[in-house]
Order: C-alpha cells, then structure tokens, then sequence
C-alpha cells in the first residue's frame, strides 16, 4: 500500500476520546480488522488500511471525534482561524512527532491542524 504524504489544508486524521482504549482496540480490531500503534497508555494510533486516527483515553463529549487537518505554516493557520471569528482553544504544543493546535469553528465545532516538527 502506498501512502501519500499529507496534503495542505485537507483533513488528515481524525482522533476518537474513549474510556477504555483496550476494550475499543479489541471492538475495532474485531470487527474492521484495523491495527493498532501504541503511544503510552493513554493514547493510541489506529490504521484502518486506507487513513491513521487515534484513540486517546478521556471521556467521550457531544460533537463526536476531533477531525485533524494538517497546515504547512501553524502560525498562519492560527492567525487566519482568529481573523475568521474562530475561537483557539489550545494554543501550538508539542507531540510525538510534530506540532498542533486546537480551534472551535463558528458553530462551536473543535477541530486540530497539525505539521510535523
């Protein structure tokens, strides 16, 4: 399977909050096949064979999963989210293998834009 690499200002993984991240691998696992790379034990990265997503243990909210976008320039993207009317609500941070930010859209939707390091 080839994987392209990410594209500028597409979504490029979506991240699930789980209580339980074993019982939701198996669930996963079980029935789509999917397979599993773990980050500790709070956080997991799925593959379903076509995108990566995530697992990270925390309560399940209203609004369904985080959609990530992935940004060449983080800086400008915030910038342009602000001058829209979008809200940030995590500033740029650090993780294992780059670099992210959180925003709500006009509609109250959360969704993250990252670029690797």
């Amino acid at each position: 399977m080839t994987i392209c690499p990410p594209k500028d200002k597409t979504i490029n993984y979506i991240e699930f909050l789980v209580q339980d991240i074993s019982r939701t691998k198996k669930f996963y696992g079980d029935v789509f096949g999917w397979t599993f790379s773990d980050y500790g034990p709070d956080y997991c990265e799925f593959n379903d064979g076509h995108m990566t997503g995530g697992f990270a243990h925390g309560t399940p909210v209203a609004g369904g999963p985080l959609i990530v976008l992935y940004g060449l320039d983080l800086s400008a993207l915030e910038k342009a989210v602000t001058a829209a009317g979008g809200e940030i609500s995590k500033e740029i941070f650090d993780f294992p293998g780059g670099r992210r930010f959180q925003f709500k859209d006009l509609d109250g939707y959360e969704l993250a834009v990252w670029s690797e390091t």
